[in-house]
């Protein structure tokens, strides 16, 4: 059988926007488990963030941090050097992000320049990051912890999506949008560290002349680059049961459900035609 790759958004997709658990995605992680695909997560969250959910999963897999600002690749992943590649705590981690002082110095700048109310996390306390997420404050802690996105809000509504992004060009940044929060960035997406994530998955299993099928699931605008990158795209359910209107790519396959539930339905129907 082929190398199967599942790349997947956290928040609104494998963990349930409220409560985040994946307890409803049990059976398609399970089905995963089974046939020995990887399941890479893709995500806004923090290294620190991440790495206790790892625990959670028994996830031992390459994972990407921050809206794709880097790769984290646990050491003997690839038999082969990564190129750009510094070796920390086990990993082997490919920076692609800004740092994140460049960030918050340029979300000061654009708060001038539009005239507006923008708070990013590094505005807020632990205890408001954690009455915004829902997050209990030892993990809001966690979600602090950011070295290459800066999620803010944004509480002016007369400031137009256009005029964000086009300040934040003017610094050499962009932003893009999640399920909770804007978020600015600099010339990193989750597709870009996907792709490179992919490039190596195809340089393993190169002995067999077979490129790995990648499916890839998300929610969100912030994940549209990623499910631009995959053979076979899904698209979550939002909690009102809606899908995200910017997220439009052929061939999408919108997912049957909201958050875990749809994420594992469409799964494993997915993974039953392969």
């Amino acid at each position: 059988m082929r190398r199967i790759l599942i790349f997947t958004d956290l928040d609104g997709s494998l963990l349930d926007t409220t409560t985040y658990s994946y307890q409803a995605a049990g059976e398609a992680l399970a089905l995963l488990e089974r046939l020995g695909a990887p399941l890479i997560l893709v995500s806004s969250k923090t290294r620190s963030e991440m790495e206790p959910l790892r625990l959670r999963l028994n996830n031992h897999h390459p994972f990407i941090v921050e809206n794709g600002g880097a790769l984290f690749i646990p050491r003997g992943t690839f038999p082969f050097p990564i190129e750009k590649a510094s070796t920390r705590n086990g990993y082997e981690v490919v920076e692609i992000g800004t740092p994140y002082a460049r960030l918050r110095t340029a979300l000061n700048s654009i708060r001038e320049e539009l005239g507006c109310r923008l708070l990013g996390f590094g505005d807020l306390s632990v205890e408001e990051v954690a009455h915004l997420t829902g997050l209990p404050a030892a993990e809001a802690l966690l979600a602090t912890q950011r070295e290459y996105d800066e999620p803010f809000i944004l509480e002016d509504e007369g400031v137009a999506w256009d005029r964000l992004c086009a300040a934040a060009a003017a610094q050499g940044l962009r932003c893009t949008r999640g399920g909770r929060f804007y978020h600015l960035m600099g010339a990193n997406d989750k597709g870009i560290a996907s792709r490179m994530l992919m490039w190596w998955y195809e340089r393993l299993s190169g002995r067999d002349g077979q490129r790995p099928v990648t499916i890839g699931l998300g929610d969100s605008l912030n994940d549209r680059p990623l499910l631009a990158e995959v053979d076979y795209p899904i698209l979550v359910r939002k909690p009102d049961g809606s899908y995200d209107p910017d997220v439009q790519l052929p061939h999408l396959i919108r997912a049957d459900g909201v958050g875990p539930v749809g994420w594992n339905r469409s799964l494993t129907a997915l993974l039953s035609r392969l």
